[in-house]
């Protein structure tokens, strides 16, 4: 592995750890040159859906713009790292157990906002806000509503 700072090849692994849920193994390394330490996590490669646009484009599942949305909903909110990573693997593991090829950029929003909605109840409404586009307040005002019950 390549050292991040100074591009050095020789990197030597300090300390490997398994994740709780058995997911990814996370592993602490040195390099040899410049002696600075970084962390790499391990995944099994596999294949998501592909994405299907409202415009009909076909991209591939990205997990960072999936990370990149959650963030910005949950941007100055209370919610650990930890439990962003665990929403995220959530709705990565039940775009895998879906078993389909494609699937409606629609339908990962739903799985963002259920996701949302149990972390943080004004992360959801953000998220419903932009994600839906509401027309008028109204909408708006039904969503924040149901949110309270």
């Amino acid at each position: 592995m390549k050292c991040p700072f100074c591009s050095n090849a020789e990197t030597q692994v300090v300390e490997t750890r398994v994740s709780e849920d058995g997911d990814f193994i996370r592993r602490r390394r040195q390099c040899g040159a410049c002696e600075k330490r970084f962390t790499t996590y391990e995944r099994p490669d596999v294949t998501f859906p592909a994405v299907v646009k409202k415009d009909g484009r076909r991209i591939e599942f990205e997990r960072a713009k999936l990370l990149a949305s959650m963030n910005l909903a949950l941007r100055k909110r209370p919610v650990s790292t930890e439990q962003v990573d665990g929403a995220i693997e959530r709705i990565e593991e039940k775009l895998l157990t879906m078993g389909v090829r494609e699937i409606a950029s629609n339908r990962i929003g739903e799985l963002v906002m259920r996701e949302l909605k149990k972390l943080d109840k004004v992360a959801y409404v953000r998220f419903a806000s932009v994600y839906r586009s509401f027309e008028d307040i109204d909408e708006f005002k039904t969503l924040v509503d149901e949110v309270r019950r």
